[in-house]
């Protein structure tokens, strides 16, 4: 079991270190051009782009959790099925991006204040980059199908070759075209492109023989796609409350001054840095946790569940551990200005509560999205994010910026222990 768990966790933390890579080789390259405006126009262009492709995170968990399933069940017809289901509302849902990309942009700006040449250039960036929509969105269901299947390495490959296609696409567009803040756009279009050109061929080497299985008819049935809408209503509205908590604690630190903004900011790296790894192992829970339950086997679903929390608590433990030790050597990497790293050793200690607040979570979401158990994520999401809500408007005049992480960690802990106590009947019962 161990063997299984690691072969989906380590290729699928290789990825989530490499997807950082694309926004870091953009904001390198730009901050070499002499024009401190495009640095901010890919800051804001990046934050768009993440806020809004996160909205539509639930086509990669909604098909891995029913692409194991059927995995499980051996029912080669849906497996084949739930791909192309996925893959055509992505391509339906990037159409609507691309429509609605003046409106979304109009919005945007309303919201954010920034100076007239940076939103300048920022449209720039993202009227070119919005058509690689249906690039982003395609990936979104290939990789959730990939692990659904099992196969974590894929989704790996294609990371790697996105980010080699954008060092390269880019810095030639930048460099010997000479195109400036639009060459990189069009470097992380190509490698959008580049990246679902690498899964469409994976997908149609390794895979294609389940083509002959689909039933055309079945694509639609009613009972599917109300599942499938379902399944992902409540993923997305989970994700809205995510965005919300997240967006929160950045607003009010920056409420609170640069310099406590700043310290938020970079505390934050260290809980970054801790879901890439525990990202991987909830994946692992993904696949496994959606075969076995698919399969009814009920015996290797709690042997894994068992053999995953060993992994991630030994995880925990570590991280905390490291952070004790090297947290603040990491700190001085991110940056040298001294008043920003005296007044982070005040707030230092909670990220140390982090790791050890957050795993349960983390493992139990991956566990419930294989387990399709959407509606049960969404309880717990708002349980907890009304929690971390309470309990900052209710201490930030006692305990100032202390009040907003100690409503973070709460938020994280009471989300493991809400999933842990929902498990028994709506993960464990599943698999009988």
């Amino acid at each position: 079991m161990n063997r299984k768990i690691l072969a989906l966790a380590i290729p699928s933390i290789i990825s989530n270190i490499t997807v950082p890579l694309l926004g870091l080789v953009d904001v390198a390259i730009v901050g070499h051009l002499g024009a401190p405006a495009y640095i901010g126009a890919i800051a804001v262009g990046g934050m768009l782009f993440n806020m809004l492709y996160w909205l539509f995170g639930f086509l990669r968990m909604g098909t891995s959790g029913l692409t194991s399933q059927a995995y499980g069940r051996r029912d080669l017809g849906e497996v084949a099925q739930s791909f192309v289901r996925s893959v055509s509302v992505g391509l339906g849902l990037s159409v609507l991006l691309i429509l609605l990309q003046y409106p979304v942009l109009l919005i945007a700006f309303c919201l954010i204040e920034t100076t007239p040449e940076i939103e300048s250039y920022a449209r720039l960036y993202f009227h070119i980059c919005i058509w690689g929509a249906p690039a982003v969105l395609g990936l979104y269901s290939f990789a959730g199908w990939f692990v659904g299947m099992q196969n974590s390495r894929f989704p790996m490959y294609i990371a790697l070759v996105q980010n080699i296609v954008n060092i390269v696409a880019s810095l030639s567009f930048v460099y010997i075209g000479g195109l400036g803040i639009a060459g990189v756009a069009f470097g992380t279009l190509l490698a959008q492109y580049a990246g679902l050109l690498m899964a469409i061929y994976l997908w149609a080497t390794y895979y294609q023989r389940l083509w002959s299985y689909i039933n055309w008819k079945n694509i639609f049935h009613y009972e599917a796609i109300r599942k499938f809408f379902q399944l992902n209503r409540d993923i997305f509205l989970r994700t809205l409350c995510l965005v919300a908590v997240t967006t929160f604690f950045t607003s009010q630190g920056a409420e609170q001054g640069e310099i406590i903004l700043a310290v938020n900011t970079l505390l934050m790296q260290l809980f970054t840095l801790f879901s890439y790894i525990m990202d991987g192992f909830a994946y692992a829970g993904e696949a496994l946790g959606g075969r076995y339950i698919g399969a009814k086997n009920g015996t290797d679903l709690r042997r894994m569940i068992r053999h995953l929390f060993m992994w991630g608590f030994g995880i925990a433990v570590l991280f905390t551990l490291l952070y004790s030790v090297g947290g603040n050597a990491f700190l001085g990497l991110l940056t040298d200005e001294p008043e920003v790293l005296e007044a982070s050793q005040a707030y230092f200690y909670w990220t140390l509560a982090i790791p050890l607040a957050g795993v349960a979570a983390f493992l139990w979401d991956g566990i419930y999205i294989g387990a399709t158990s959407s509606l049960h994520m969404l309880y717990s999401m708002a349980i907890s994010s009304a929690l971390f809500f309470i309990t900052d408007f209710g201490l930030e005049n006692v305990l100032g910026n202390h009040a907003l992480w100690l409503a973070f960690l709460l938020y994280l802990f009471s989300r493991g222990i809400v999933l842990t106590g929902y498990a028994p009947k709506h993960i464990l019962r599943k698999a009988e």
